[in-house]
């Protein structure tokens, strides 16, 4: 039976005391080392006298010693298999903990800090990043037919990726706990890095896989060190790394990787040149097959995902939920604002009420990954306020995309569009939205994206281009747009999209704008303003408006569309011009224009709030009507039996009468009301007569509202008028929405445009003529 104790050798205590004084470790220090809670196995060890063999190995090892040398007449094995495990394990475990002390302060270097975006200090990590969610199933592998696609609205979007995200979610430290082998996908910007970062400072820290030594790689730099070796070895990269943190033992990191004790993260799959890509990715594969004990976690952008890894599961990060994005805000403000802590926290609440208003809505669809809440945040930082151009931040947005967040990281890509500048990528990707989107298409399938780049290629070339090499070349152009720019997103295999309905919207605006003379541009509006009555195209409008450096010309044909809508009905233009004359009887105060907008909105019933948006100001005499109106709703209706409505109408009266400045009016009221019995002193009474009177009397109070303020006549509007009147009237407010857009409208055809607002064609011509 070997001896379940162990001691040192006369020559061994000499050669650990050696050891021991190259450390300047107290006997407390190194029994803190070997997790023993008194030194007396330290002080027996150093003496010769017996030690048990498992404290004995850890030693040995804390102090770098081979333990054979150092023993007196060591056994020639451990005969019991459980001991020869249980001796192993311990010195596996002293090893780890070892060279996770060796590792500490590079992991710390390496992965605790980030550079954030225009922002010229570092951030630690642990102050700005907030905790990842996963999807276990990746959109882009789903199965959907094309016309089931086109069928969606955009609010149902999130069905399929380009919305809020409906499905399951789990954390990402759950999904590295369930699956060993982990790929985590991405658009860019989404925090593939940092998530890998932060699984790196957790596991140094002891709070994730605390038996394990993290390994961060960054796949990018580790295929340039094999190209200049020549060999793509993950092995002699990861000695070369432990041998900058003084460990020389080449076998250290063999024996960790054997014993399954190493957390390595691969960072950047994508950014691994097309030329080295297979050698990088079949490293990987023979690696982790042949150390598969261990855990790996790999990243890589989603459109990238066809570099297939075996054995490894793939899953998506999630956008941002609500409550994520507070915290993220909280975090980043309570980071980079230069007052305190509550300073910082209060200037994330503004921006959170700010976002949540309802003009701030096409934010909210943007920041949900950190790359665009981080600008979001840096620009709300600056100026308080989100800005009032949205193009200028979807500009900013594009630019990240386009090349500033790979520039920031050091990334070089394939140069697949091969003389492609800055300027001919905006102008491609402007006439696919734009054709896509007078199309009708949000989503478009690979085929028909690929000729749209094919065209645009051979266009750009003076010589014709070989089919297959076109085909080639387009294929090449649409995965550097999903895959490196993240403006295009696969959302079912072979449907393509872009990424967020807002760049389609931006891109399709652009291209009105950069028309490349003043006939194209007329005719690029003329075309623009014939959508003026579809809903989907409200976007398109604000955006075009706010690009423009002169929208006047915008403006005025929007006008005259508008007015076309309604200029061949007589039935609708007599309306107009009733409500046109009631906008002159106002006394004060308001602008024809808003008069206008309320007397239309109070024709139309029933009463609907938003009926009133454009005539958001009353003076009294509109007030007045509005209660007049009011009194009136259902009268058409026999209301003899009906008592609360005939108390109503006395309690109504009396208030109005209170309002009432004209005094024909005020005596005809009074006396309607004088003939209302009182119905507090006797409700029979009341009853009676207004079961004998009342239809006479709802005429009677008809009539003296018709002569007196013009309003009540019953307008008739068929299902088509009522139809048209809608559109006329969200048109109009899509006019004034543009010229309150900080679009850039001279002042003399901003006062035309509003004084003309909802006016007859009769008087727009009387005015044209004068």
């Amino acid at each position: 039976m070997v001896r379940r104790s162990l001691q040192a050798s006369l020559t061994g205590i000499q050669q650990a005391k050696r050891a021991f004084a190259l450390k300047g470790w107290t006997q407390e220090n190194l029994a803190g080392e070997v997790n023993l809670k008194t030194r007396q196995p330290i002080w027996r060890f150093f003496t010769g006298r017996p030690v048990e063999r498992h404290i004995f190995l850890e030693i040995c090892s804390v102090l770098d010693l081979n333990w054979r040398e150092i023993a007196d007449n060591p056994p020639a094995e451990f005969s019991d298999p459980g001991e020869r495990a249980q001796a192993s394990v311990l010195v596996i475990d002293a090893l780890v903990q070892k060279v996770r002390s060796q590792r500490r302060e590079k992991i710390q270097d390496q992965c605790g800090i980030l550079q954030l975006l225009d922002i010229s200090r570092p951030v630690g990590i642990d102050d700005i990043y907030i905790d990842v969610n996963i999807l276990e199933e990746i959109p882009s592998l789903q199965l959907f037919e094309m016309s089931n696609l086109q069928n969606l609205n955009p609010e149902e979007f999130d069905r399929i990726g380009i919305g809020e995200v409906s499905q399951q979610q789990i954390s990402g430290i759950q999904a590295v706990e369930t699956y060993s082998k982990l790929r985590v996908l991405g658009k860019p910007g989404v925090g593939k890095t940092t998530f890998l970062q932060h699984l790196a400072i957790e596991c140094n820290n002891g709070a994730f896989a605390a038996n394990q030594v993290p390994i961060f790689i960054t796949l990018r730099n580790f295929a340039e060190e094999c190209r200049r070796n020549g060999e793509f070895s993950l092995l002699n990269y990861i000695r070369q790394e432990f041998h900058r943190s003084g460990i020389s033992d080449p076998s250290v990191i063999e024996t960790l990787l054997l014993a399954g004790r190493v957390l390595l993260l691969l960072d950047g799959m994508d950014e691994v040149l097309n030329q080295h890509s297979n050698a990088v990715l079949g490293e990987i594969r023979r690696f982790s097959e042949k150390y598969h004990k261990n855990r790996f976690v790999a990243s890589c952008r989603t459109a990238a995902q066809k570099l297939r890894l075996r054995g490894f599961t793939d899953v998506e990060i999630a956008p941002f939920t609500q409550e994520q994005i507070i915290a993220f805000v909280q975090k980043w403000f309570v980071v980079f604002t230069k007052t305190n802590t509550q300073g910082g926290l209060a200037q994330s609440q503004e921006f959170i009420k700010k976002l949540d208003l309802p003009e701030n809505w096409q934010f909210r669809q943007l920041i949900v990954t950190p790359i665009f809440l981080h600008l979001a945040c840096w620009v709300f930082h600056g100026q308080e306020k989100f800005p009032a151009k949205r193009t200028e931040f979807y500009k900013q947005g594009l630019d990240l995309l386009l090349g500033k967040w790979d520039e920031a990281k050091g990334v070089e890509r394939d140069e697949v569009y091969q003389g492609f500048l800055l300027p001919q990528k905006l102008k491609l990707l402007s006439q696919i939205a734009a054709v896509t989107f007078e199309q009708g298409q949000y989503f478009f399938e690979q085929r028909v994206i690929e000729q749209y780049i094919s065209d645009y290629i051979q266009n750009l070339s003076e010589m014709t281009i070989d089919a297959e090499e076109l085909q080639l070349k387009s294929e090449g152009a649409l995965k550097a747009i999903e895959a490196q720019h993240g403006l295009l997103a696969e959302r079912a295999r072979g449907i393509f999209s872009f990424s967020y309905l807002a760049f389609q919207e931006y891109f399709t605006a652009r291209k009105i704008v950069a028309s490349h003379n003043l006939e194209a541009l007329e005719q690029a509006l003329g075309g623009l303003v014939s959508h003026i009555t579809d809903p989907h195209w409200r976007e398109i409008f604000l955006l075009t408006a706010s690009m423009l450096r002169s929208a006047d010309s915008l403006m005025q044909l929007m006008k005259q569309q508008i007015d076309a809508l309604v200029a061949q009905d007589p039935y609708l233009q007599e309306f107009l011009s009733w409500a046109s004359q009631k906008s002159r009887t106002a006394p004060t105060a308001p602008k024809d224009a808003t008069v206008r907008a309320f007397y239309l909105a109070l024709s139309r019933t029933p009463h609907v709030a938003a009926h009133f948006a454009l005539a958001c100001t009353l003076d009294q005499g509109m007030f007045l009507d509005a209660a007049l109106d009011n009194l009136l709703l259902g009268s058409a209706i026999d209301h003899s039996q009906d008592f609360a409505y005939a108390y109503a109408c006395g309690d109504a009266l009396s208030n109005i009468l209170g309002i009432v400045l004209d005094a024909g009016l005020q005596k005809s009221l009074q006396q309607l009301r004088d003939q209302l019995p009182n119905s507090h002193q006797n409700g029979e009474k009341f009853q009676a007569w207004w079961r004998a009177n009342s239809s006479a009397w709802v005429e009677q109070l008809k009539m003296t509202i018709t002569n007196y303020r013009n309003i009540h006549h019953h307008w008739q509007f068929s299902p088509e008028q009522q139809q048209v009147l809608q559109r006329y009237y969200d048109a109009n407010q899509l006019l004034l929405d543009c010229l309150n857009s900080n679009c850039e409208v001279t002042a003399a055809i901003r006062q035309e445009i509003e004084a003309t607002l909802l006016l007859p064609q009769k008087e727009l011509e009387d005015r044209e003529w004068q």
